[in-house]
């Protein structure tokens, strides 16, 4: 993965902490690529990736417990920056000669924090600020350690430390300045990469587009590659980035598996036929798969027969393809790193995910994932570079299985019918509202229940349909969107009154955890 690096690059040592991914955004933010890597890495192998500096995330675990996770002390003495953050500043304390020790007053939340040196880490950030907390343990016995305190709390002496003897370059805060809770916790950042670590902010998506097309060039060859288009942002962007690369030696398949959005398959063809001149099979093969679920309602059900249909039409649509060597999949970084398949290693390892591993080995296919070391609003960005349209780049997360998950219970015909229509109403009044861009999921459910209504003179026994709409960064938590009472009133009145069989309208208003953001 190191290998998409540009000249310079911040390794992050992820001690398993919640918010290691968004210390790696931090820094891209700033202009600089960073890559998250197992701290058990050897101090020579790190050395071998040339880094311009070293942060060390915070974690779960005291120095203390049993299997905490540790690094090579040697780390500290490359003769590179060093900044450790939470855990990995005093795991780096402790290295260096510090006691760690059980804080008699814990923090957690905001801080005060008082800054008494402001030559470096601190430059510019004002000396009374406010900091993220979250630590139990403390830092003594600084001398032995040769440690400067450059800031501290009212219940934490050492909330910012500098070590630079026998040569070192060691930087600790006892905080988290990656979070937004830290007003300046972005400026610390950027006075660690531009004045300690003499990086240049030159991490840029025309750059990356340029260099990640050069490597796809030298490993294609005179091969072909298959791509599996869906229509959402990821798919979007590999397809876009590999026929920048390759152009006709790129075949995109997209199957219509008959439970895609309303106008899905013409906005597609649309697109990359119409528009980039790429080379797309379009497969139709709705019968199949809605055969499949006929009176088929447990959810995990229909995601594995959807799963299996997919690969098999798949499978037959890559058979009539001649010299296809490689399948192209739309895999991204918290992808990789959530599956444990990163340099971050175990530490990382929080969930199993569909795109990576790819389909099945009998395909025969060498994988290729240009987007592997990107997160999902560097794509977004990495689209504009490539000239998407914003329909495609700004798109909403849709399912893998489709509206058959949005669809409560068995999954027809008819059925898929009334939530298209209720689905469609929907977006064309949250994109009328100027609320699509500040919303980060939005969509219609049919429930697997009818209710009482009156329409007219008359009684109606009908469908209710359930609205979500949530705001989240990450995906991993979401709230949802407080939506305004006339938007949905609007949307309500529509449904009910342009879709047949629906009678009811209800709203979501239920967080992510304790729910999930889809129904099924």
């Amino acid at each position: 993965m190191i290998e998409s690096q540009q000249e310079q690059v911040i390794l992050i040592l992820d001690f398993g902490s919640q918010t290691a991914q968004l210390i790696a955004r931090r820094v891209r933010e700033a202009g600089v690529f960073s890559v998250l890597v197992d701290p058990a890495l050897p101090a020579s192998e790190i050395a071998n990736l040339n880094p311009k500096g070293i942060i060390l995330s915070g974690g779960p675990a005291s120095v203390y417990d049993e299997g905490a996770p540790r690094c090579d002390p040697g780390v500290l003495d490359l003769g590179v920056p060093v900044l450790g953050i939470c855990y990995g500043m005093q795991l780096a304390c402790q290295m260096l000669g510090a006691d760690i020790v059980r804080a008699d007053h814990r923090e957690y939340g905001r801080a005060n924090l008082q800054i008494t040196d402001s030559s470096d880490l601190f430059g510019a950030i004002p000396e009374r600020t406010t900091v993220w907390m979250s630590h139990g343990d403390q830092i003594s016995n600084t001398d032995q350690a040769g440690l400067q305190v450059l800031a501290s709390t009212p219940t934490c002496p050492m909330g910012g430390v500098r070590s630079t003897r026998n040569g070192r370059r060691f930087y600790g805060v006892q905080f988290h300045p990656e979070v937004t809770h830290t007003p300046h916790g972005g400026e610390i950042l950027q006075n660690f990469l531009f004045e300690i670590c003499g990086c240049a902010s030159t991490w840029r998506m025309a750059d990356f587009a340029q260099s990640a097309c050069e490597r796809i060039h030298r490993r294609v060859g005179d091969a072909h590659v298959i791509c599996g288009l869906s229509g959402g942002v990821d798919s979007s962007v590999v397809a876009a980035l590999i026929h920048k690369a390759i152009g006709t030696q790129l075949t995109c398949v997209f199957v219509d598996t008959g439970l895609l959005r309303k106008n899905e398959r013409e906005l597609v063809k649309a697109t990359f036929r119409d528009h980039f001149r790429l080379d797309l099979k379009v497969v139709d093969a709705s019968a199949s798969f809605l055969a499949d679920l006929a009176g088929v309602t447990d959810p995990q059900e229909k995601r594995r027969l959807i799963g299996h249909r997919f690969i098999d039409v798949f499978k037959e649509a890559a058979a009539g393809i001649d010299n296809v060597r490689f399948l192209a999949q739309g895999t991204l970084y918290p992808d990789v790193i959530e599956s444990g398949h990163g340099l971050a290693g175990k530490s990382a390892n929080i969930k199993l995910h569909h795109n990576v591993g790819g389909l099945p080995e009998e395909l025969g296919f060498e994988l290729i994932e240009p987007l592997r070391d990107l997160f999902k609003d560097e794509v977004r960005k990495l689209g504009e570079v490539l000239g998407l349209p914003d329909a495609i780049v700004w798109r909403h997360p849709f399912p893998g299985p489709g509206l058959a998950v949005r669809v409560m219970g068995e999954v027809t015909p008819d059925r898929l019918h009334t939530l298209c229509e209720c689905d469609e109403i929907l977006l064309e009044e949250i994109v009328s509202a100027e609320l699509y861009r500040r919303t980060s999921q939005v969509f219609a459910v049919l429930l697997p229940v009818q209710s009482v209504g009156v329409m007219g003179d008359g009684r109606t026994y009908e469908n209710v349909v359930a609205i979500r709409a949530v705001e989240t960064q990450d995906f991993m938590t979401a709230d949802w969107a407080r939506i305004p009472y006339d938007v949905l009133a609007r949307i309500s009145n529509r449904i009910i009154n342009e879709v047949r069989g629906v009678n009811r309208v209800v709203y979501d208003i239920s967080s992510k955890p304790p729910a999930t953001i889809e129904w099924e």
